[in-house]
C-alpha cells in the first residue's frame, strides 16, 4: 500500500484538474439541449478510463448512453468480481443567477472545488477511478477484477438501467456492487449507508358538486370537498406522530440494540437539528429519536394540496374538488404492494358518501438493507476507518435509491453505499460543491476496500 498512497500523493494537482476538466461538461440528462454534451461527456470518461489502463467501452440506450469500463483479466482465471456504479449526468444548474461563479467552470475556494455535479456524481466516481488507477500505475496487483457502469440517466429515473442490467447479467454478475453517490455526517465520521426507505407515492383527489357552487345559495346543502379532504388527511395520523392505517406497522423490525448504538454515535443534536430547519419545535412519532424518526421509522407526508380559488382577494365557492400529494416512506420488510393495498383500502373507507374519492397510484420503491454485520460491510468499515483515520458509522438513508434494488433484483448482489459528499455540499442546489479533502479520502478508502473486501 505505501506504493499507492505515495501515487495518490504525488498525483493530487493532476486528480483535481482531471475533475475539473469532468465537471466542464454539462451532461444534463433532463435537458434535450445537452444531449450531445451527455455524449462528449461519456467519450470523455471513456478515454480517460483507457488513459489509465483500463478496456472501456460506450454502450447505447434508447437514452442516454452507458459506460463500461473493466479492469485487464487474466485469461482462465477466475477471481472476486465487484462492480462500481456512478453517474456522469447532473442536475440542471437554474436558477443560474444563484451561483457565485459558472456552474461548469470549476471554482477552487480553499479545500472545496464548486461546480454542477463535481459531488453528485462526479468527484465520487472519479475517486473510484483513480484508486484504481493507483494500482495499475504502479504496479501492484489488484486482488479482484472490477467493471465500472457509470450512466447517465440517474438524475432522470435510471430510466434504461434496469433493462441494461438484465441484458448484461451475466457479464455484470458479481459479489457485490459498491456506490459513492450518498454522504458522511462530517469528514470525522465516514460512513457505511446500510439501509434505505422504499417510497409509495398516491395522489387523492375528492370529487364534489359538478362545478364550484355559489356558497351562499347552495353552501349548507352540499358537503365541500376540500373540507372532506382535510378530515379524510387528519384521520391518517395521531398526535402522537403514528399513522393511524390498520396493519401499517405490522412488519416493520424494530432497531437492534447494535443499530440504536450506531446512529446514537451520529454528530449533532435536536436543538441544532431544529436551529437548522427552521421551525418552532420538531415533532415525530413519540418513542424515537429525530435520527431513527427520518432514517428508520415509515413515515406519511402530504407533499401538496389544493383546491378552489386561489387568485387574489375572495371568491365565495364551494369547490367542485380538492386534491392533495402524498407519499409514504416505507422501511425494510414493509412489502410496498401490500402497503398500498391497504392504504387504498384505508383511504376508501374514510371517504364519506357525501364525496367520490379517486386514488391515482403515483411512484413507488422498496426499502433497502444490507446487514451491518455480515462480512462485505464489516470489510467496507475496515476500509473506511484505514482510509479516513476515525471510527465509521453507519447510516439509515431516510431517502430512496431504487437502483440498488435492480442490482439485487438482476445481479443478486448486495450493494455497498460509501459516500463522501458532506451535508452542505449542495447537491442538486445553487454552488454545488466538493470537499477536496473528501476526494482524496475517498482515493484511499477506494484502494484500502478491494483488499479488504477479498480476505
Amino acid at each position: 500500500m505505501q506504493k499507492i498512497i505515495a501515487y495518490l500523493r504525488e498525483n493530487e494537482s493532476r486528480f483535481i484538474k482531471e475533475l475539473s476538466d469532468y465537471v466542464r461538461f454539462p451532461s444534463v440528462s433532463a435537458q434535450p439541449e445537452h444531449r450531445n454534451d451527455m455524449i462528449a461527456c461519456a467519450k470523455w470518461l471513456q478515454q480517460h478510463c483507457q488513459n489509465i489502463g483500463l478496456e472501456a467501452r460506450i454502450c447505447p440506450t434508447d437514452g442516454h448512453p452507458i459506460l463500461i469500463a473493466r479492469t485487464p483479466r487474466t485469461k482462465g482465471v477466475k477471481r472476486p468480481h465487484f462492480v462500481v456504479y456512478g453517474h456522469y449526468d447532473v442536475q440542471p444548474a437554474e436558477p443560474f443567477e444563484l451561483w457565485k461563479s459558472p456552474p461548469f467552470e470549476a471554482r477552487i475556494e480553499g479545500r472545496s472545488l464548486f461546480a454542477r455535479g463535481s459531488c453528485d456524481n462526479k468527484g465520487q466516481n472519479l475517486a473510484h477511478f483513480i484508486a484504481v488507477e493507483s494500482y495499475l500505475k504502479t504496479g501492484t496487483e489488484l486482488p479482484c477484477d472490477l467493471t465500472f457502469v457509470i450512466e447517465g440517466e440517474e438524475e432522470v429515473g435510471s430510466k434504461h438501467l434496469a433493462d441494461f442490467l438484465k441484458s448484461h447479467r451475466e457479464e455484470l454478475a458479481c459479489d457485490a456492487v459498491v456506490v459513492s453517490d450518498t454522504g458522511i455526517p462530517s469528514p470525522k465520521h465516514p460512513a457505511l449507508t446500510y439501509a434505505l426507505r422504499g417510497i409509495a407515492a398516491f395522489e387523492l383527489i375528492v370529487h364534489g358538486p359538478s362545478r364550484d357552487l355559489h356558497s351562499g345559495i347552495f353552501g349548507g346543502t352540499v358537503d365541500n370537498p376540500a373540507m372532506a379532504l382535510c378530515q379524510l388527511l387528519a384521520k391518517l395520523r395521531d398526535k402522537n406522530g403514528r399513522i393511524t392505517i390498520p396493519g401499517f406497522y405490522d412488519n416493520v423490525v424494530p432497531l437492534s440494540a447494535y443499530e440504536k448504538k450506531q446512529l446514537a454515535r451520529l454528530p449533532g443534536n435536536d436543538r441544532a437539528y431544529q436551529k437548522f430547519l427552521g421551525v418552532p419545535k420538531l415533532f415525530g412519532e413519540r418513542g424515537f429519536t429525530s435520527t431513527e424518526q427520518r432514517t428508520a421509522r415509515p413515515t406519511l407526508e402530504i407533499n401538496g394540496l389544493t383546491s378552489g380559488y386561489q387568485g387574489e382577494g375572495s371568491k365565495t365557492i364551494v369547490p367542485s374538488w380538492a386534491r392533495a400529494k402524498l407519499t409514504f416512506r416505507l422501511v425494510p420488510n414493509q412489502k410496498p404492494e401490500r402497503i398500498i393495498k391497504i392504504i387504498r383500502r384505508h383511504l376508501k373507507s374514510l371517504c364519506p358518501p357525501t364525496v367520490r374519492l379517486e386514488i391515482i397510484s403515483g411512484h413507488g420503491a422498496e426499502p433497502y438493507i444490507v446487514s451491518p454485520t455480515s462480512k462485505q460491510a464489516q470489510a467496507a468499515l475496515r476500509a473506511l476507518k484505514e482510509a479516513w483515520g476515525y471510527e465509521p458509522v453507519l447510516i439509515r438513508e431516510g431517502g430512496s435509491i431504487p437502483i440498488v434494488n435492480d442490482f439485487k433484483k438482476y445481479l443478486h448482489a448486495d450493494t455497498l453505499l460509501l459516500g463522501l459528499s458532506l451535508p452542505d455540499d449542495n447537491a442538486h442546489s445553487p454552488n454545488e460543491k466538493f470537499d477536496l479533502d473528501c476526494f482524496a479520502k475517498g482515493q484511499l478508502m477506494g484502494a484500502y476496500l478491494w483488499q479488504e473486501l477479498v480476505k
